[in-house]
């Protein structure tokens, strides 16, 4: 079984069981919304994150953006990875009834698409070279792809987002977080083409 550095959080001890089963790793849950009133469960996670880092796993919900976004900037200044899973209609076996939204969370993953999310989050597993992702994508190549700030770049983005098996609400700079994890700035231009994204202008290409 792979084995990560960092330290994994997930919401709860469902999500815990799943990815303990794909990867080697200390997890840590934040019991959903509790870790907002949990200042001790908050200072533990500040404490591991200085020492090993964090990785983020939580549902691709409104839920689970919102205590993603919470830890976050809680946790302002220590090495913090955010790792998505994608949408995907359906629910768990233990429930009666989808959730609210209608989408898998964590717990409902196949061990692949927990290691893919993890591996696309840049996690450090033991025994693997890492790369430093050097001459990244930055916010103004987004903007040279029409991916923001210009007429239809949320359609472009959001078609990107499915191609790539993202999250819907996945915010420009958490996909550019992703795209630098996995690539590097030419391949990340390749893999935008490739989905059909055309950029807003020739100038994009040209500046490769």
């Amino acid at each position: 079984m792979d084995r990560i550095r960092e330290v994994i959080v997930v919401e709860g001890r469902y999500d815990k069981n799943t990815v303990s089963q794909a990867v080697d790793a200390s997890i840590v849950e934040t019991e959903g919304f509790g870790i907002f009133s949990d200042s001790e469960r908050l200072e533990l996670l500040r404490r591991l994150g200085e020492k090993r880092g964090l990785i983020i796993l939580t549902d691709s919900d409104s839920a689970g953006f919102l205590i993603r976004g919470h830890l976050k900037g809680r946790l302002n200044g220590i090495d913090v990875k955010m790792a998505y899973i994608p949408d995907v209609a359906g629910k768990e076996k233990r429930k009666r009834s989808p959730s609210k939204e209608g989408k898998l969370g964590v717990e409902g993953m196949p061990k692949a698409v927990i290691l893919d999310a993890l591996r696309r989050a840049g996690a450090t597993f033991e025994g693997e070279e890492t790369e430093n992702a050097e001459g990244g994508l930055k916010k103004s190549d987004l903007y040279e792809l029409g991916l923001t700030g210009s007429g239809g770049s949320a359609e472009r983005r959001s078609d990107l987002l499915k191609s790539l098996g993202l999250p819907e609400r996945m915010s420009a700079n958490a996909l550019l977080d992703v795209l630098n994890a996995l690539y590097t700035r030419q391949e990340a231009y390749r893999i935008i083409e490739s989905a059909a994204i055309q950029p807003a202008s020739s100038t994009a290409q040209g500046s490769l």
